[in-house]
């Protein structure tokens, strides 16, 4: 299979350079899927499970946050604020913040501060589903 290069930067860390297959994002209109010779496209990435497959190896997947991917020249960059393997992820802490999300979120606040809570839910709950992936 063809590959092409791929930088996934996070926020803190570089989380991967090197070669990739296969590229999947989540994006508001749902997976979006790359392959070599993808045409050249920026799209904001919202928080889910991202699946890449680096030649001669398994899927694998990770946590991100929100972020964007961009295309151009036969080369991927993904930069998020977060991108966490599910060995690195804390399902205790996870758990916490889905918690403490929920209760902001039935509080009646801004709905900026609405807006804040769904988000950090929503990256709660992708922690736990790709935690839970590694104890199957």
């Amino acid at each position: 299979m063809n590959t092409f290069k791929t930088h996934i930067l996070a926020a803190s860390n570089t989380f991967y350079e090197g070669d990739c297959e296969s590229l999947i994002v989540p994006t508001a209109d749902g997976q979006y899927g790359i392959l070599a010779g993808h045409c050249d496209i920026i799209s904001a990435v919202v928080p889910g499970i991202m699946t890449y497959r680096i030649p001669g190896e398994p899927d694998r997947i990770a946590a991100v946050s929100s972020g964007l991917v961009k295309v151009e020249d036969g080369e991927v960059l993904v930069l998020v604020d977060s991108a966490e393997r599910p060995e690195e992820i804390d399902a205790n802490r996870a758990r916490e913040a889905a918690a403490a999300a929920k209760e902001a979120m039935l509080q009646k606040r801004s709905i900026r501060e609405f807006n804040a809570a769904q988000m950090t839910l929503a990256r709660a709950a992708t922690r736990l589903k790709v935690k839970s992936s590694i104890n199957q």
